[in-house]
């Protein structure tokens, strides 16, 4: 039996001991760290080199998405399940985005956690009953057509940043909804503001606007 290595990043450190509390009699499991924080998880990853990382998407400092983004982008091979206490469409959708392999919940009972860690392990995405039927719900229904066409210059995450920005959306505000830093999305919209070649956020939104967007 092959033994899975895990790391357990979450600024609790109750429940960081009571997943230890549960996993640590499982015999083909071993959680081989810890961490706190989001930069912490980043650390921790590229010294101990898990198997698995069970990532809270909401930590200090960094959180867990964008610590998933940077940990994938190192080291591919890793296996990140998004934990979080909430069952919300956008955290989904985000955790996947940034390469999630599966989504539990942190009230989820010991056999739950266990088939997620195994199944993501095996190179299979795992998100749960219910979170799947929101992900077939939403991927089936009707969805607009965003108009890239019209900013064919721009890449996707920064059309999702326009879009917010037409929408009326704060730096912190888009960096809270796209779980990234306050920093990325000011790059994010430089970058927009260079590319459509306008002045300001006034004439982002025009454009914008123009376009469909928001």
């Amino acid at each position: 039996m092959d033994l899975i290595r895990i790391l357990v990043a979450d600024d609790h450190t109750l429940f960081r001991q009571g997943i230890r509390a549960l996993l640590n009699p499982i015999p083909d499991l071993e959680i081989v760290g810890e961490a706190a924080t989001g930069e912490e998880a980043i650390t921790q990853t590229s010294n101990l080199q898990p198997d698995v990382v069970l990532m809270d998407l909401q930590m200090p400092d960094l959180n867990g998405i964008e610590a998933t983004r940077q940990i994938l982008k190192g080291n591919p091979r890793v296996c990140i399940i998004a934990v979080t206490m909430f069952e919300e469409d956008e955290s989904v959708f985000a955790a996947m985005r940034a390469g999630a392999r599966g989504y539990v919940l942190k009230d989820a009972d010991r056999a739950e956690i266990l088939s997620v860690i195994r199944t993501a392990h095996r190179g299979e995405a795992y998100f749960g009953a219910e979170v799947a039927k929101r992900l077939m719900g939403f991927f089936s229904g009707s969805q607009p057509t965003a108009p890239s066409q019209a900013f064919p210059e721009l890449t996707a995450r920064e059309l999702e940043v326009l879009t917010l920005i037409a929408q009326g959306r704060s730096n912190v505000q888009i960096a809270s909804r796209l779980f990234l830093s306050p920093k990325t999305v000011s790059n994010h919209i430089s970058s927009i503001f260079t590319k459509l070649q306008v002045a300001d956020r006034a004439q982002a939104i025009v454009r914008a606007r123009d376009a469909g967007l928001g």
